[in-house]
Formats: structure tokens, C-alpha cells, sequence
């Protein structure tokens, strides 16, 4: 039988011989391993931090695209309610934010109207046409809605394009909107809401989670909402992530700026909620994929079950982009009619039922 101290002098000798064997085959510590270098690889996945670096867009025909959609919105508004095109100042720096305006021709008196503001989606995107028979609905069922398109959004501009601040100072911006209502005097200030979709669904929750303190918003909710950046971009990868690392604010990916992109995700903010809040989000979404937002409905449920109502449509019918992201937003692009199915109905039923519920009748 072998010895105890035969076996360990045995493993001393046998890791004196490893130790070199493994100094060969290893780079010393702080130095990297020497490879190969694919270049086009390597301008794939290379995503800077500088904000001169912020991806370019056809400002022009951007400009051009909402000159169109405030011609339609006119046209469509006649004989059904009141439209106006309004600018206010955000609370964080004072930058002007333009917004359409949508009132019914015939309020009710003072302070008798609940309203909402409503929030776009996009990296960079804008409030367009497409939102409207939803916007005619809601004013028709007695809401002011107001929808700004805060900095970031396309339509006015390589300035206001490039001021983006992704769950920073947009927030702010969103949030100072909520000033244009109490200024009308048939709105009542204690019945206002907030709702978005996608990256205004991600607006939406921040608003009442992370800024509950003295939020003006009574409820809200998020459809299809973004909810965890740091799993989001290394999800979507260099293409997506290169509209993120440029912004001012951030200048770097989460593994540089890890504190920043928790506090820019609502997902760390779930314990704060202090309103109620509805979302809803699809199994077959291909932009805020299912494996991003189900995280989020699970902690609403496990944490916050008395002001979280959620649900998880599965592979609803497709609307027009991303599958299942735009599955509650289905228009016929020609007529600006709903392009009606049994998840879409359903999700707006159960939207209005919870403003109804939390804003009053």
C-alpha cells in the first residue's frame, strides 16, 4: 500500500513539474494572449464611446416625414376633436419639447376630464400617424392626451436627433408634459396617466418606479416594454449597442458603465413601484424579446402583486414590425383604421378597464 507521504510527496513533485508547463501555455497576467487579427471582424464589433460617433440618420427626410404626419393629423382631426401642435419646456434644462395636443371639441367643464400623456417608441422614433384611430378613441372616451416627442426624436432636426438621453433627461421631458395638462382648465390634475410602448413603454415604468417620488402620473401603462438594458445589449449586439455608448450622458457599454445602465433599467426599479401599473408584453416579440420581458412580469408579480396587473399574450397575431412587439398596434397604413385581432382587442379591453379603474370615469 502506497503511504500517505509517498502520495503527497508525489503531488508536491507533480505540481513543481505542472507549474512550468502551465507558464508555457499561459500569457503572463495583464497581457493578452497574441491572435490572429480578423479585421473585419474586429470593425463588426468595435463600438466606440465618443458622441461624435452617435449613428447619423437622413435628418431631411425625417423633417419631411413629420411635416406629412402633422398634415394628416389636421386633416384627421376636423368635426372629431380638437388638435394643436404645442411646444413646453422640459424641467431638465429647459430644452423645447414639441408635442401634439388632443382635446375633445366639447369638454365637459372644469376639471372634469382625466388625461394621459402618451409616449412613442424608438431608439429615435416620433409620434406619427399610425397611433391615430387609438388617440381618437381615447379622446372620444372623455381623456385629454398629450404626446411629446422628447429629445431624441426624429422629425426636428440633427440637434434634437443628438440630444438623446435613454432613460436620462427624456424621462424629465415626459414627465414636464404632465404641466401642459394641469394648465387646461377641464382637466383634473389628480387624474392623469402615462402610457407608452416599447421605449415609451420603458418611459412609462421608469416614471413609476424609479421617479415615483412626486410623480404627477396616478397610473400607467407599459406595452411591450424595454426593461433591462445590461441584458439588452448584449443581446442585440455592437449595431444596437453603438446608439448607446455614443450618448453624452453614457459614453461607454454597460461592462464600462455598469451603475449607470442599472439605473437606466426598470427593471432594478421594481421595488419602488408606488402607482398601479399595467403591462403587457408577447412570447413572439422580436424586439423586446420574451427573454428580456418576462424578468420583468415576474418580478411585478413575486414583488409588487397589489399594483402590478400583467399579462403574457402567447404568439398573438402579428402586427405590422418585430412580430409580436406591434401585436396591440395593428393599422391599416392606407385608411388609419384598426386592423383589428382577437390580442389586439383584447389588450385595449384591458387597457381602458385599468384607467378606468385608476383615473376614474
Amino acid at each position: 500500500m502506497t503511504s500517505l507521504r509517498s502520495l503527497c510527496s508525489t503531488g508536491v513533485l507533480l505540481a513543481s513539474m505542472a507549474g512550468p508547463l502551465l507558464a508555457q501555455n499561459e500569457a503572463p497576467p495583464g497581457r493578452r494572449q497574441v491572435v490572429p487579427m480578423d479585421s473585419a471582424r474586429a470593425a463588426a464589433l468595435y463600438v466606440s464611446n465618443r458622441p461624435e460617433d452617435h449613428p447619423v440618420a437622413d435628418y431631411e427626410r425625417a423633417m419631411r416625414g413629420k411635416a406629412a404626419t402633422d398634415s394628416i393629423f389636421t386633416a384627421r382631426a376636423k368635426g372629431v376633436l380638437k388638435f394643436s401642435k404645442v411646444k413646453y419646456k422640459s424641467q431638465a434644462g429647459g430644452l423645447e419639447i414639441p408635442a401634439y395636443l388632443f382635446e375633445p371639441l366639447n369638454p365637459k367643464g372644469p376639471r372634469q376630464h382625466a388625461a394621459m400623456v402618451w409616449v412613442h417608441g424608438g431608439v429615435h422614433g416620433n409620434m406619427d400617424q399610425n397611433y391615430w384611430p387609438f388617440i381618437r378613441e381615447a379622446v372620444q372616451r372623455g381623456y385629454v392626451i398629450i404626446t411629446p416627442d422628447y429629445r431624441g426624436s426624429t422629425g426636428y432636426g440633427a440637434a434634437h436627433h443628438n440630444a438623446i438621453d435613454y432613460g436620462g433627461m427624456e424621462v424629465d421631458d415626459v414627465e414636464s408634459a404632465a404641466d401642459v395638462l394641469k394648465a387646461l382648465p377641464y382637466v383634473n390634475p389628480d387624474r392623469l396617466g402615462v402610457m407608452g410602448w416599447s421605449h415609451g413603454g420603458y418611459i412609462t415604468t421608469l416614471l413609476l418606479t424609479r421617479e415615483a417620488q412626486g410623480t404627477p402620473f396616478k397610473s400607467g401603462a407599459a406595452i411591450v416594454p424595454v426593461t433591462n438594458l445590461l441584458f439588452r445589449l448584449s443581446f442585440k449586439g455592437p449595431s444596437y449597442q453603438r446608439s448607446f455608448s455614443t450618448q453624452a450622458a453614457v459614453r461607454g457599454l454597460p461592462f464600462e458603465k455598469r451603475d449607470e445602465y442599472v439605473r437606466r433599467s426598470p427593471y432594478y426599479w421594481v421595488d419602488s413601484l408606488k402607482s398601479p401599473l399595467l403591462v403587457h408584453v408577447a412570447t413572439n416579440d422580436e424586439d423586446v424579446n420574451f427573454e428580456e420581458a418576462r424578468p420583468l412580469v415576474d418580478a411585478l408579480i413575486a414583488r409588487q402583486p397589489k399594483l402590478a396587473e400583467t399579462k403574457i399574450y402567447v404568439n398573438p397575431t402579428p402586427g405590422p414590425t418585430s412580430v409580436g412587439h406591434t401585436f396591440s398596434r395593428r393599422v391599416n397604413r392606407q385608411t388609419l383604421e384598426r386592423d383589428e385581432s382577437p390580442e389586439q382587442i383584447d389588450s385595449w379591453n384591458r387597457v381602458w378597464a385599468f384607467f378606468e379603474r385608476t383615473l376614474g370615469k
